[in-house]
């Protein structure tokens, strides 16, 4: 007698994912949020495609069976890490590799924009005012990059392309990475941080006023990590008595960020909407990385991108 083929139930989000590659091998079966508590028991794997949800953290808990592998189709892991989830056998992995080098390029662009102060030529423009300034230089200015994961990394690549001298900040100190005891130091020093980093017990709120304190009045901090690495208030108050020049943050404790949050007419600040990782055809990336991922755990084959579940990101690097 054939073996059923194993089921993987679907997180979804708009646009659903393209997994015609499992058909025969795989069993699909789509869910919302409000149907995930009730189909995870009969699942073997999950693909969390809404990574915006914090279904699986509230499901999870339930009675009955849990998939046996669960992966997501982001980085970042805290939107479903629950201490049940933690604490069991489940096998979490996530999508290492489809958003370092738009990410890397974004924060690029970002830099580039400040530096010659390109926000201001488009005001100057739509209200038909000739007012000539001067940029700055990239080349020569200090970057600190707070986050050694492959995002961090490419970020730290792609800078020195232009002529930024990078300093790399991870967790723990190792070769080419300082740790957490050089980062006010770091930062004192820095034309531009730039923030990469999970969201973990450890790094939420990490960037704070005492943060933003240390930093040069003519520096620029950008978030492309995670919104809650950020203390909101303390940016805005950092920004409106120019302790810094400037700021970009393209994730947000609250996401969509409200028509009404002040932080859309913050004097420096620019706000673009999560999607810094997200250059043409990253859907059908994450659709195809996915299906590969399959391939060799239906196979028994071990996975890449393994999640440490205790400490919230994939560790080795």
């Amino acid at each position: 007698m054939t073996p059923p083929v194993p089921t993987v139930l679907v997180l979804d989000a708009d646009p659903p994912p393209r997994l015609g590659r499992l058909t025969g091998r795989a069993r699909i079966v789509h869910t919302d949020a409000a149907g995930l508590a009730a189909r995870l028991p009969a699942a073997d794997v999950l693909l969390v495609w809404d990574f915006t949800s914090h279904a699986v953290r509230e499901a999870w808990p339930g009675e009955g069976p849990r998939p046996r592998w669960v992966h997501t189709a982001s980085a970042g892991v805290d939107h479903l890490l629950c201490p049940e989830l933690v604490a069991s056998d489940t096998v979490v992995t996530n999508a290492r590799g489809v958003f370092d080098q738009p990410v890397a390029e974004y924060v690029a662009a970002l830099v580039l924009a400040v530096a010659k102060d390109l926000p201001r030529t488009l005001d100057l423009q739509r209200e038909r005012t000739w007012r000539h300034r001067e940029g700055r230089r990239v080349a020569g200015t200090r970057a600190c990059v707070v986050g050694s994961g492959p995002i961090g990394r490419a970020i730290v690549r792609t800078l020195k392309a232009l002529g930024v001298t990078t300093a790399l900040v991870g967790r723990v100190p190792r070769t080419g990475v300082h740790g957490p005891d050089d980062l006010d130091r770091l930062m004192s020093r820095a034309d531009w941080v730039i923030a990469a980093a999970p969201l973990t017990e450890q790094t939420h709120g990490m960037f704070d006023a005492h943060r933003f304190g240390v930093m040069q009045p003519s520096a620029c901090f950008i978030n492309v990590g995670r919104g809650g690495l950020v203390d909101e208030d303390a940016l805005v108050q950092a920004l409106s008595r120019r302790w810094i020049a400037a700021a970009a943050l393209d994730v947000l404790a609250t996401e969509p960020l409200p028509a009404d949050s002040p932080l859309w007419e913050v004097p420096g600040l620019v706000v673009s909407p999560h999607m810094s990782g997200d250059a043409v055809g990253w859907r059908d990336e994450l659709g195809v990385q996915f299906v590969e991922l399959y391939e060799r755990w239906a196979a028994g084959r071990s996975l890449p991108n393994v999640v440490d579940k205790k400490r919230g990101y994939v560790p080795g690097h």
